[in-house]
């Protein structure tokens, strides 16, 4: 029988401890050890079973058991402390707030909206698929820690990503548990009178979208999460929000308009129901919140009376896009008949014409594809700042994108690049945490300068904490194995052997991500006869866990996994590899801290970041990478490894045996040796022990999410506050001005010519220090001299005689002639030797602009 009404009976709390309601609401107890100790207490036997989940142990616990709890004072007193410390960690000023008091209040954002299609914060709360969602989370939790007034912004989605299972042939099989919201640490917004707020987005055919808003409060962040299952929709409106990335082309339309429109509309309800500001900074984190910009757009258009395009500037000044993809595959892209439909005729976003959405996306540059809109194309030209998630990335992002900006160097293009980092409270395991704090080290969340206490921790007890770690790891193995058998059909006399799963003295191989063809999950079966040498050796074995999924759609990832199953299903090595499925981040908190080594090995580059194997070297574990995404960045020789590569091999069959050769040669002939050279006296890995305290003094404070945000704030959310600032003031004067300017300029642009450049000062033996005094003739058209900026660009002259590893130099405004003509002239000094070319050229100037190459203009001799 099926019940015609369903809601959830919440716990009511003895009034000694109703502060555990409010330490189970906060997510700060997923990242507070002393929290979850706290909910441990109260039942352990249930704290096990529920997983570890507080509003789910609440739930769940009697009313005599409540009461009882209530009637001892040493318990209450634990309350009442902990939910003291939270009260601290809420209102005392942090990092944040001694930066602002440092720039000024005027200086810093007083709120930033930080959009994402997915956030991994914690197990219990599953709505997040791999490592965007997960650095959402960080990214939230990082600022919670550092005081950063961030507000996130995503979608509540009814069955999360998926729940992963094998079967008997080892086929990764998706199921969609159904999550009720009521029984999450979660909370709806409501109106004064206690009826849910509402957030209401148009969609074509004359449908609206209404959705309610839950709210997970991490730590000092709110999270608004916007829900479509809601009675007002009919049954295909309401699956919008059913599950993250599932669904037809037409059904991530309506999520993304809902997550970027509706993000905004619940932003405004966000502000008027708690009082809190308005945001100055918008960070866009990849394509799919990307017509957050259009809401914008529309807002100040319909209440300031701006142009289209003077509302452009004002939004762009304040947005932030950050591309997490080298791999084209990887943008979602609509037909542009979708982006008119959705955007055009009666449901028209109001001042936003469908044919200036189009022109924000549209793939309308050389190599573009007719018809197709991108959603990563419209990030960069609604951001006006934007950056990729590690030094390399952003190296491929600027020549992946480098058509938007024609006429200027790849380098030039205006994508920088804030390497990705990992929150170590989550991260970490409690027993490392106690090391480091018990040899002076603090907080590691707070002060990358704990690392420092990484030096004074005696050699046997990391090894002995790292020992306990690994051994943590083949339990829960263990366990994940045998519940995995048993549903692939098999019965308890047959899985004996799950007792002999791994060994908590063999060298540990960690590899889980998700499992798109790039990162190569089975290169490690190139040779299926040498790593079952590996695994087995008799004095140095190996063994490995492995855990990942693969998107519901993609069989060919799913046949990888199938590949790795049966490899591990074997009798004679099924001791020494695992495969773990549905890879989640409780599986993770396991993997990180018992895995002597992390290994990751794409294709060179398409690892944007990844941020795995930072987790590891959190919790001393070391690399043995190729060198791709933040590994490329901080490999140093003694943190780890670098997985040669073989990128100038054409032939991807090739490439991968020779690749797979050097993965097996590195393992037979560094990694395990080290890991298994003991010393006599001590029985230590001496020189593995110094790598590891290397890893984490050297690399502990980089790959910090603390360090990321802070990044973040100072490099992109504070200049991107202070120009929507200046853009905003006296009624939006500064943004009509600048469209209005550049207007002018692009109008007047096809005048700007170079027409003759002169040069002295240097003989026919130039040497360092001679100084080139440069004269350019410039036809202006209808600009100004004040309007441009010629340039002497400068550099090391190839064969070719282009310019490498430029450098420019402004000359500055000397005469003006009839007809528009200008000299401009200045001077080089010549600081280089070898060869060398210069040229002229001349770009558009404007305090308002971020980059020089915003407009794409510029004119070269």
């Amino acid at each position: 029988m099926r019940a015609i009404r369903r809601f959830s009976v919440r716990t009511v709390l003895p009034a000694p401890i109703a502060a555990l309601g409010e330490l189970a609401s906060n997510l700060r107890w997923s990242w507070h050890a002393p929290t979850r100790d706290l909910f441990a207490a109260v039942d352990p036997r249930r704290w096990e079973q529920v997983r570890r989940d507080p509003v789910a142990l609440l739930g769940d616990v009697t009313t005599d058991q409540l009461d009882a709890l209530a009637a001892d004072p040493a318990f209450v007193a634990r309350v009442d402390a902990a939910a003291a410390d939270l009260r601290a960690y809420l209102e005392q000023p942090r990092w944040y707030q001694q930066h602002a008091e440092a720039a000024g209040e005027a200086g810093v954002p007083a709120s930033i909206a930080y959009f994402s299609a997915e956030f991994g914060i914690t197990a219990v709360l599953p709505q997040y698929s791999g490592g965007l969602g997960i650095l959402a989370g960080d990214h939230l939790k990082a600022s919670s820690d550092l005081g950063v007034p961030v507000v996130g912004v995503g979608l509540f989605y009814k069955t999360g990503y998926f729940k992963q299972s094998l079967t008997r042939e080892g086929w990764q099989q998706e199921t969609y548990p159904v999550l009720d919201p009521d029984g999450l640490p979660l909370a709806l917004l409501r109106e004064e009178d206690g009826t849910p707020a509402e957030v209401t987005v148009d969609l074509p055919g004359g449908r609206r979208l209404v959705a309610h808003v839950w709210r997970a409060q991490v730590g000092r962040v709110p999270l608004l999460l916007l829900d479509s299952d809601v009675e007002a929709n009919d049954d295909a409106i309401r699956g919008v929000t059913d599950r993250l990335y599932g669904g037809s082309g037409e059904h991530r339309l309506q999520q993304e308009m809902l997550l970027g429109i509706g993000g905004v509309r619940a932003l405004r309800l966000w502000s008027r129901l708690s009082g809190a500001p308005q945001p100055d900074v918008y960070h866009c984190n990849e394509g799919h919140a990307g017509f957050l910009g259009l809401e914008r757009i529309s807002e100040l258009v319909t209440g300031q009376g701006m142009t289209f395009e003077e509302a452009l500037e004002a939004v762009r000044a304040g947005t932030v896009f950050t591309t997490h993809t080298p791999v084209p595959a990887g943008i979602d892209r609509f037909g542009t008949d979708q982006i008119q439909n959705a955007f055009g005729g009666g449901n028209a976003l109001p001042g936003v014409p469908v044919e200036q959405v189009l022109r924000l996306g549209v793939e309308d540059y050389p190599g573009g594809e007719a018809g197709v809109f991108n959603m990563a194309v419209m990030g960069l030209r609604l951001g006006g700042r934007a950056n990729g998630v590690s030094q390399l990335h952003g190296v491929v992002s600027r020549g992946m994108f480098d058509v938007l900006w024609p006429g200027f160097d790849d380098p030039e293009v205006p994508i920088s690049s804030i390497t990705n980092g990992v929150h170590a409270p989550t991260w970490v395991d409690r027993r490392l945490l106690e090391l480091v704090r018990e040899h002076g080290g603090g907080e590691l969340a707070d002060d990358p300068r704990a690392w420092d206490a990484v030096g004074r921790i005696p050699a046997d007890r990391v090894w002995a904490a790292r020992r306990e770690m690994r051994e943590q790891l083949v339990v829960e193995a263990r366990r994940r194995v045998r519940a995995s058998w048993r549903r692939r059909g098999a019965s308890s006399a047959e899985l004996g052997w799950v007792d002999k799963v791994l060994d908590p003295d063999v060298l540990t191989i960690g590899f889980a991500r998700r499992v798109p063809t790039y990162k190569r999950l089975t290169l490690m079966l190139r040779d299926p006869d040498r790593l079952r040498a590996l695994l087995l050796d008799p004095e140095r074995p190996v063994q490995i866990v492995i855990a990942g999924k693969s998107h519901p759609a993609d069989d060919k990832g799913k046949s990888l996994i199938q590949q790795m199953v049966r490899f591990a299903d074997d009798a004679g090595v099924r001791h020494r590899i695992v495969f773990l499925p549905n890879y989640d981040i409780a599986m993770a908190q396991y993997l990180y801290p018992g895995c002597d080594v992390w290994l990751n090995n794409p294709l060179r580059p398409f690892e944007a970041c990844g941020t795995s194997g930072m987790k590891a070297a959190l919790n001393g574990g070391l690399n043995l990478s190729i060198l791709d995404g933040w590994w490329d960045e901080w490999f140093d020789g003694e943190n780890g490894w670098a997985i040669p590569t073989a990128d100038e091999v054409e032939d991807a069959d090739h490439r991968d045996d020779l690749e797979a050769a050097a993965l097996y040669d590195l393992i037979e002939g560094q990694v395990a040796p080290r890991f298994y050279a003991r010393d006599e006296e001590t029985g230590l890995p001496g020189r593995w022990l110094e790598m590891v305290g290397h890893t984490l003094s050297t690399l502990g404070p980089k790959v910090l999410a603390t360090r990321q945000v802070t990044d973040y704030v100072e490099q992109l959310y504070t200049p991107a506050s202070r120009s929507a600032r200046a853009l905003a003031q006296d009624g939006y004067a500064a943004a009509r001005d600048l469209a209005s300017w550049k207007a002018q300029v692009r109008g007047s642009w096809e005048g700007v010519r170079v027409d003759h450049v002169e040069s002295t000062g240097v003989s026919d033996s130039p040497q360092v220090g001679d100084v080139l005094s440069v004269r350019a003739f410039v036809s202006l058209g209808g600009l100004r001299p004040e309007d441009v900026e010629v340039q002497v660009v400068h550099g090391r002259a190839t064969y070719a005689d282009e310019i490498a590893d430029s450098s420019t130099v402004a000359l500055a405004h000397a005469e003006a002639y009839e007809g528009g003509r200008h000299r401009f002239e200045g001077d080089l000094r010549l600081a280089r030797t070898g060869s060398f070319g210069y040229t002229v050229r001349v770009l558009p100037k404007h305090t308002g602009l971020v980059s020089q190459a915003e407009l794409g203009l510029v004119t070269n001799a």
